[in-house]
């Protein structure tokens, strides 16, 4: 009589779960900015319209917090060149701008970048600070002198 069962040490070949974004079959293009094993907790948060761009803050061993990577819905980007992505709509547009790099084709859905540039202390204030510093007391002062002829 034959069995139906086999040996212990015959196990049987099972296909393990695609990471996420690895098969570029998903809704959102990922940029990521740093590695997320520079972090320990996650958070993430819709910026702008509801569902379109969203943020991958992490929190690192020393408490701060940063953007670990960016989600783009694929209706608001496209890849060119088969490397890189430039966004579609203004928001997306806005994103890839602000970046540090343009970003670039990992596999799938996964692209690279780097952050914003970090601006040392000694050079601040930018010359972008002081016209927005200018341009912030004008307009205190003019609701002041508003609020004062009532």
């Amino acid at each position: 009589m034959a069995s139906s069962m086999t040996s212990s040490s015959e196990k049987p070949q099972r296909k393990r779960r695609a990471k996420p974004g690895s098969t570029g079959e998903g809704d959102y293009y990922r940029i990521e900015l740093w590695p997320s094993s520079d972090f320990t907790f996650f958070r993430n948060h819709d910026v702008g319209d509801k569902g379109h761009l969203i943020r991958v803050a992490g929190k690192r061993t020393s408490g701060s917090w940063d953007t670990v990577a960016w989600l783009v819905r694929k209706e608001d980007a496209h890849i060119e060149g088969g490397e890189t992505l430039v966004g579609d709509s203004e928001d997306a547009k806005h994103l890839i701008e602000s970046l540090g790099s343009i970003p670039k084709h990992v596999k799938g859905d996964i692209f690279e970048a780097k952050d914003r540039p970090n601006i040392p202390e000694k050079k601040k204030p930018t010359e972008a600070q002081k016209k927005a510093w200018a341009e912030n007391i004008k307009k205190a002062q003019a609701a002041r002198w508003a609020n004062k002829k009532k």
